[in-house]
């Protein structure tokens, strides 16, 4: 991609990295082992992706859907999701978007989702228009102007600017995450999908 950068971020503009540990979630734990069998799999575009060492739930997590209601990242229960915070000003976001367009399209109609949520705090106007632009074809639109999606992850150690992307097993149960920019839709990228879509579902 040829950005290794990300944008950190505070409310307004540029934080250090904070971060709590939080506590997870009991319910999670399996999420961890199976995060386990993804390591090897943290190589070449993906080198960034580091699998879960915690157990945490991120189902809770809610953003608005293009119609105005408000969704939950648990509506997408059932479904691998790679849950995607970007912004239209954010360059390494607009740079991966086509690839993460792509690979919702190559994994359209299996049981994963690519939720990308944009955090812009003007409201849709801007991340729809930008979407328009590099015509994106099998990307919806989910947005949360409050930020309180990133401020969430931030708390988690999760965040620590954008892009940030988590890959969420079928109860929403965090299997890993990286910040900054990544092919989504390259080998290395569909290796690590097709591991997390093949792992056992569901929590005990």
């Amino acid at each position: 991609m040829g950005i290794a950068a990300i944008v950190v971020i505070a409310a307004v503009g540029v934080y250090g990295i904070i971060g709590g540990k939080g506590n997870g979630d009991a319910l999670c734990r399996p999420a961890v082992e199976r995060a386990k069998t993804l390591a090897p799999l943290s190589t070449g575009e993906l080198a960034a992706f580091q699998p879960a060492t915690r157990a945490i739930d991120l189902g809770h997590l809610t953003f608005t859907g293009d119609d105005g209601k408000t969704k939950k990242v648990s509506d997408f229960a059932g479904k691998v999701a790679l849950v995607n915070l970007w912004a239209s000003w954010c360059m390494p976001c607009r740079e991966e978007m086509p690839a993460l367009d792509r690979l919702a399209g190559a994994r359209a109609g299996q049981d994963f989702a690519v939720v990308p949520v944009s955090i812009d705090t003007g409201g849709p106007d801007k991340p729809r228009g930008f979407l328009h632009t590099v015509h994106t074809q099998n990307l919806p639109l989910y947005v949360d102007p409050s930020m309180k999606i990133f401020e969430d992850m931030k708390k988690q150690s999760l965040a620590l600017g954008l892009p940030v992307t988590v890959l969420l097993d079928r109860t929403g149960c965090l299997l890993g995450h990286i910040n900054g920019p990544a092919e989504w839709d390259s080998p290395d990228a569909a290796h690590l999908i097709q591991a997390a879509l093949d792992a056992p579902a569901g929590k005990s």
